[in-house]
């Protein structure tokens, strides 16, 4: 975590139970991580998009929650990262944990007939969100919330892992794909939080553009967030083959992967 040696700036002390790696109010009085801030927008603005597509493909509504939910995340992480504000940690961290339930809802109802509802599944999840809320808001402890989070992780690997091993094999490009980003995030994020003397000292000694490489923390929300985008993206093929539509990846500008499809014709 980051030594308490940093500047005030507008949001005031700190009052999160969390204050990353990232020199405080380094570059602007108003934002108190800034790289840690802006590099939100890469789990922010492609799920927008993603879910006026998913509207107007007519997906169902649990797909247009997903590219929804990872938004919020975005935003909640923004707001925590540029005031490191309790209120605003929360607003980032908890909807983590609700966002990974509908992932999971999505993982495990991929193989069930069109606008179906598992009630109990969906009802097992809001539990443990209500749960995981409530001891979060009581003891207030940083580790108890990534380990919940930890486990929700784990379940979507799991559950992956089975669909690209015995079900539809030709998306373990998609599937690892995804799970690889994700885990060089984590990688970075343990780094990050390890080793941050080091990290700092070291950056003191680089130019200014290329420290932004050091920021390690700002790496893991740009890889996590597409890693997460790009599960989305591996539950929604997955949905959409079982369901018999012709989905195919392509790439926005040569760049940003997108899912098009449509359904089968009948002769």
């Amino acid at each position: 975590m980051a030594p308490a040696a940093d500047r005030q700036g507008y949001w005031g002390p700190p009052t999160s139970t969390l204050d990353w790696c990232e020199e405080n109010y380094a570059l602007t009085r108003y934002i108190a991580e800034f790289w840690n801030t802006v590099s939100n927008l890469i789990m922010i603005i492609p799920p927008i998009f993603g879910a006026i597509q998913g509207v107007r493909d007519g997906l169902e509504t649990r797909y247009i929650a997903s590219y929804l939910a990872l938004t919020v995340v975005g935003m909640g992480s923004w707001c925590f990262h540029m005031t490191l504000k309790y209120e605003m940690q929360l607003l980032d961290e908890l909807p983590m944990i609700y966002s990974c339930c509908i992932f999971v809802y999505c993982m495990f109802e991929c193989f069930k007939v069109k606008n179906s509802v598992n009630y109990h599944l969906l009802f097992t999840l809001v539990l443990f969100s209500l749960i995981v809320t409530t001891i979060y808001l009581k003891v207030k402890e940083p580790i108890f919330h990534q380990i919940m989070y930890g486990i929700l992780v784990f379940t979507l690997v799991l559950r992956s892992i089975y669909i690209v091993t015995w079900v539809y094999p030709w998306l373990k490009g998609l599937g690892y794909t995804s799970l690889g980003i994700f885990l060089l995030g984590f990688l970075l994020w343990n780094i990050d939080n390890i080793f941050c003397d080091s990290l700092r000292n070291f950056r003191k000694k680089l130019p200014p553009v290329m420290s932004v490489i050091t920021q390690f923390h700002a790496w893991w929300h740009i890889l996590t967030g597409l890693g997460s985008y790009l599960h989305i993206l591996f539950s929604l093929y997955t949905r959409t083959l079982y369901l018999r539509y012709r989905p195919k990846v392509k790439f926005l500008f040569g760049i940003w992967p997108v899912i098009l499809f449509e359904p089968l014709r009948k002769h």
